[in-house]
């Protein structure tokens, strides 16, 4: 028997990685269009939970589905894996747009990332300002602190091509009016998306992807799993807190933060051997979503590892067996 090395231990943790974004893919595409965003967001849950009870780490999970008060699954500081193998702290999102998936609408996804102990972010569950570019291109070329004008010269300056050649992803919000009105008067080219910005960050860093930049306000916590997948393939970004009240600040105070005014780059929010898998529940640009052929359900995920910088696309089919035994 081969001696199993880190080496084994963690193609084989990358493997399992995505089985478990799979499995909250596969138990919210059962509720697609049902028009029901808390069922969906339920199912998601419970599979991820059934199928992370299974993997061989010591894991806690840095944050997931809310406090212990909060979820009775996947809560913040729950204990998870077997218990056995790496300790790992964990981050999850069983369903990134749950009323996408109730709508039966395009680009929801699974999300499941870990990485060594004290390797993400501690951030509260409030506001992020981001933005992000791929890989390539100097680490000071974008920055919050500029206008999107400045940012977006720069950018195309980088790039050899002009700004109006430029596509800009911003999250469909109220919040962004300014924003978007800004970057119109650039020129650029703007992709509305309707939720998603974990997608939205990665697809800027993507192979055969149009998007060029990322800009706006989502969750923090969305941020730091951006982050995950950036630390993985390259590609930069930052993130800065938006603290809208007092309350805001007492959150960010009890995760730690005590400069509220800091600048997060990639590697602040997610650093060491970090694992990062996504699986489509609903076909968007970067994964096609679960659907189901002759009695066999398949799944599209992606998984990035930080120590190999690998990126790879699974297709699984499960319960492959039953068509196999019917069709005889």
């Amino acid at each position: 028997m081969p001696e199993v090395t880190e080496s084994h231990t963690g193609r084989n943790l990358t493997m399992e990685a995505a089985r478990v974004s799979a499995a909250g893919a596969l138990g919210a595409s059962e509720m697609m269009g049902r028009g029901d965003d808390q069922a969906a967001a339920q199912a998601a849950v419970d599979a991820m939970h059934d199928a992370l009870a299974t993997v061989m780490i010591d894991g806690t999970i840095q944050f997931g589905e809310g406090e212990e008060d909060q979820a009775q699954k996947l809560y913040t500081g729950e204990k998870v894996g077997t218990g056995d193998g790496p300790k790992v702290d964990v981050a999850l999102m069983p369903i990134e747009g749950p009323t996408i998936v109730a709508k039966g609408a395009p680009n929801a996804l699974s999300i499941f990332t870990m990485t060594e102990e004290g390797g993400f972010l501690n951030v509260p569950d409030i506001y992020m300002n981001k933005i992000a570019i791929g890989s390539g291109l100097p680490d000071d070329l974008v920055s919050l602190d500029e206008e999107p004008s400045v940012n977006l010269n720069a950018l195309a300056k980088a790039k050899g091509v002009e700004v109006h050649d430029l596509l800009v992803c911003i999250l469909d919000r109220p919040r962004h009016g300014e924003l978007l009105a800004k970057v119109r008067e650039t020129g650029a080219r703007i992709r509305l998306i309707a939720d998603g910005d974990v997608n939205g960050v990665i697809a800027t860093n993507l192979p055969h992807s149009p998007v060029d930049i990322y800009l706006g306000i989502g969750g923090s916590r969305q941020g730091v799993l951006a982050a995950a997948a950036m630390s993985c393939i390259g590609g930069h970004m930052q993130g800065k807190l938006v603290i809208r009240s007092a309350d805001d600040e007492r959150q960010a105070m009890a995760c730690g933060i005590t400069d509220m005014t800091q600048t997060y780059g990639v590697h602040d929010m997610a650093s060491g051997d970090v694992t990062f898998a996504t699986t489509g529940i609903t076909t968007g640009p970067m994964l096609r979503g679960v659907h189901k052929d002759l009695g066999v359900t398949i799944s599209h995920s992606m998984v990035l590892r930080h120590r190999t910088g690998t990126l790879r696309y699974i297709e699984s089919h499960h319960q492959f067996a039953s068509r196999v035994t019917n069709s005889g």
